[in-house]
């Protein structure tokens, strides 16, 4: 089973990665990064990847149609598998993983959206936070 480093290794094998972290969504810290970050700063980057992975982790607009949150759903399930912003030129992707604590941590993915591959990127990401193991 991967930890931080190896998960994010792995990211960057991805067509089209140019960066990749494990955040913290609860403090806005990275845990992990490799690659280059947008504009430049991975923990400028972590922090406001995280204002958003937040609003829709605690916001019920964004929750399963049965309005559950993250207390409800067993070890295999979160209640929000991914997020997607697309511009121009990229995508990101965080991915939330499933933790056996409390849960606020998410894969964030940086892809050039000329080579990149956005359905290979969620399917192996999905892999991935299943098999990160965070101590």
């Amino acid at each position: 089973m991967p930890g931080i480093d190896e998960c994010l290794l792995e990211a960057m094998t991805l067509p089209g990665a140019r960066g990749a972290s494990v955040v913290d969504w609860t403090s806005g810290l990275a845990l992990g990064t490799v690659g280059d970050a947008p504009g430049g700063d991975h923990e400028t980057t972590a922090a406001e990847a995280a204002e958003l992975a937040r609003l829709a982790a605690e916001n019920r607009s964004f929750a399963p149609k049965d309005g559950s949150d993250w207390s409800e759903w067993s070890d295999q399930e979160t209640p929000i598998e991914d997020l997607i912003i697309s511009n121009r030129d990229s995508y990101h992707v965080l991915r939330f993983v499933r933790t056996s604590f409390d849960s606020s941590v998410f894969l964030h993915l940086w892809l050039g959206r000329s080579d990149g591959n956005l359905a290979l990127a969620r399917i192996r990401l999905g892999e991935m936070a299943g098999r990160l193991v965070l101590v």
